[in-house]
């Protein structure tokens, strides 16, 4: 488990239904808000990021499964953003994508609650 980092003044309660899209993450439920993946933890939020690991590797794997062909990942383009290991991948379709050059390295995927 990644250090115990926390996102101070989070005044939005995280649960089901809250409009946030919630993932399975090491045997709990995390919700992903504004490129952050949240964890309730008592009276605070802790901010986690998905592990590289078996399931989730940085690897070269080129992909374009999920949207439409020349689809660039970024801000606003739709897709939500998901802290792994030491950068920001994109969730399509339950999968990391993570942006390589001309295409998508696929990163694995997450089971999303819901």
């Amino acid at each position: 488990m990644e250090d115990h980092k926390t996102h101070p003044n989070h005044s939005h309660v995280h649960g089901p239904g809250c409009g946030h899209t919630a993932i399975d993450h090491e045997g709990h439920t995390d919700y992903l808000h504004d490129g952050h993946l949240h964890h309730v933890h008592g009276d605070h939020i802790d901010e986690h990021a998905l592990a590289v690991n078996a399931t989730n590797p940085e690897r070269e794997a080129p992909t374009q499964e999920g949207h439409v062909q020349n689809h660039v990942h970024g801000p606003g383009c739709g897709h939500e953003q998901v802290p792994h290991g030491d950068h920001v991948d994109y969730l399509v379709n339950g999968r990391l994508h993570h942006p390589h050059g001309d295409h998508c390295d696929d990163h694995g995927p997450v089971q999303v609650r819901g």
